[in-house]
C-alpha cells in the first residue's frame, strides 16, 4: 500500500456525518449515520420485558396488528420483545394516526417500521401530537412527516425538554420549518434541557465576536450554523473552546479561524484537537510542505483537518491508482472530499470522452454532481464540435 504506515495507528472517525447525498455537497456530504436512533432504541427497550425466550407473544397485540395487516414477521425479526409486553395500544394508536389523516397501509408501515409505537399510551401520542403542532400546525403535513419519521415521533420521553427547546429555538429566530427538519433528523438535541442548548449558543456567539465577526451578522450566522447542522448542540462550551485554541495555537489567524467554522459548517467541534492534529502530521508529510503552505491548502480545502487519517490515506491511495501524482492532489486538494467510489466514476466518464486524468485539471472531478455534470458537458460539447463550420461564408480572396 503506497501510502500505509503513514499515522497507521490512528483509529480515529468522524461520529458525525453530514445527512445529505453526494449529489449536493461531496465534501462533507455523507449523510448523518445518527447513532441517537440505535440509542433511543435500545433505551426504550430496556424500560421493557428483555426476556423473549421464556415469554410468551401478547395474543392480543398479535389480533389487531393482524387487523391491521401488518407485517409481523417483520416486527419478530427485528424487535420481537415489542410483542411480548403486556400492554400495548394497538387499536388506539392506529385510531389517533388515522383521525390525522392516515390510511390503514400508512398505519401498517408506521407499526411495521417503529412498532414501539403500539406501546405509547394515548395521552402521551396525543402529548407529542400537541408538541410537533407548535412548529407544524397542518395537520396533512403532520401524518406525512409521521410516516416518514416514525421513530422521532413516538419517542415520547423528555417531553418538558423537547417543549422547552422548541420555544427557545423560535425565540432564537429559527424559521418552523428548520426545527421540524430538527425534530426529524436531530431528535437528540431535544433531550438536552434547554438551558445546555442556550449555553452552547452564548458560546458561540463569545466565540463568533472574539474571533472579529461582527454584531450585526452575529444572528445571522449563528442561525445558518444551527440550520446546517444542529448537531453542534451535543458538543460542550469546552469542547468548543479548546477546538478554537487549538486551532489559534496552529498559527491559524483568526480570521482564518472564522472562515474554518463556516466552510466546516460548525462539524469543528466534534472534532479534538488530538484528531486534528493526526490528520495535519499526516497530510503535511504526504504534500512535503512548510506551516504556512499547508495552512493555504487547509484553507482551500478544509476536509483535510476534518477528516480522519485512515480516510485520508483511503482517499489518496484511490487516487494515486488511478494514476493521478502527488502534486496534483496537492494543486486541487478539494478531490480529497470525493470519495474514492465518485473519483473513478467521473475518471470513468472523462476517459470516455478521451480526457486524460494523469495530465489533465483535476478541476474537472471537483464539486456537486450538478458541478461536475456541468464540466463534462463542456468537455463533450467540445469532443463533438465540427472540424469547421459547414453555414460559415468562404473566404473569397483565396
Amino acid at each position: 500500500m503506497m501510502l500505509r504506515g503513514v499515522a497507521h495507528s490512528a483509529k480515529d472517525t468522524v461520529t458525525f456525518l453530514l445527512a445529505r447525498c453526494h449529489c449536493s455537497s461531496p465534501g462533507l456530504n455523507i449523510l448523518f449515520l445518527r447513532p441517537e436512533i440505535t440509542n433511543r432504541s435500545f433505551l426504550i427497550h430496556s424500560t421493557y420485558t428483555t426476556d423473549t425466550k421464556s415469554r410468551e407473544e401478547n395474543k392480543k397485540t398479535i389480533e389487531d396488528l393482524y387487523k391491521l395487516s401488518v407485517d409481523i414477521k417483520k416486527i419478530r425479526r427485528g424487535k420481537e420483545w415489542v410483542l411480548l409486553q403486556d400492554v400495548a395500544y394497538v387499536p388506539e394508536i392506529a385510531r389517533i394516526l388515522r383521525a390525522m389523516g392516515a390510511d390503514d397501509p400508512a398505519i401498517a408501515s408506521i407499526l411495521e417500521r417503529c412498532p414501539e409505537a403500539m406501546l405509547r399510551s394515548p395521552a402521551e401520542v396525543n402529548s407529542q401530537r400537541a408538541l410537533w403542532q407548535l412548529v407544524c400546525q397542518k395537520e396533512d403535513q403532520l401524518i406525512k412527516l409521521i410516516e416518514q419519521f416514525p421513530d422521532s415521533f413516538f419517542t415520547t420521553g423528555y417531553h418538558e425538554n423537547q417543549k422547552a427547546n422548541i420555544l427557545f429555538f423560535q425565540e432564537l429566530g429559527l424559521k418552523n420549518n428548520i426545527i421540524t427538519r430538527f425534530l426529524t433528523s436531530a431528535p437528540n438535541i431535544f433531550h438536552n434541557p434547554a438551558e445546555k442548548n442556550k449555553h452552547v449558543i452564548e458560546t458561540l456567539q463569545r466565540s463568533y465576536l472574539s474571533l472579529g465577526g461582527s454584531d450585526a451578522n452575529m444572528k445571522i450566522w449563528i442561525l445558518k450554523l444551527l440550520s446546517q447542522n444542529p448537531f453542534i448542540l451535543l458538543s460542550t462550551s469546552s469542547a468548543i473552546q479548546e477546538n478554537l485554541e487549538f486551532l489559534q495555537k496552529s498559527d491559524f489567524t483568526d480570521h482564518e479561524v472564522l472562515q474554518l467554522l463556516s466552510k466546516l459548517k460548525g462539524f469543528i467541534f466534534q472534532l479534538t484537537p488530538s484528531t486534528m492534529q493526526k490528520s495535519m502530521l499526516f497530510s503535511k508529510n504526504v504534500f512535503k510542505c512548510s506551516d504556512q503552505e499547508f495552512k493555504r491548502l487547509v484553507l482551500k480545502c478544509p476536509a483535510l483537518l476534518y477528516y480522519s487519517v485512515p480516510i485520508l490515506e483511503e482517499r489518496l491511495e484511490g487516487l494515486l491508482k488511478e494514476g493521478i501524482s502527488i502534486a496534483q492532489i496537492r494543486e486541487t486538494p478539494m478531490v480529497l472530499e470525493l470519495t474514492t467510489q465518485i473519483v473513478q466514476y467521473r475518471i470513468k466518464k472523462l476517459s470516455a470522452l478521451g480526457y486524460n486524468i494523469k495530465s489533465g485539471n483535476l478541476e474537472n472531478l471537483n464539486g456537486t454532481k450538478k458541478d461536475f455534470e456541468a464540466n463534462y458537458g463542456k468537455i463533450q460539447s467540445k469532443k463533438e464540435r465540427p472540424m469547421f463550420n459547414p453555414v460559415a461564408p468562404l473566404n473569397t480572396e483565396d
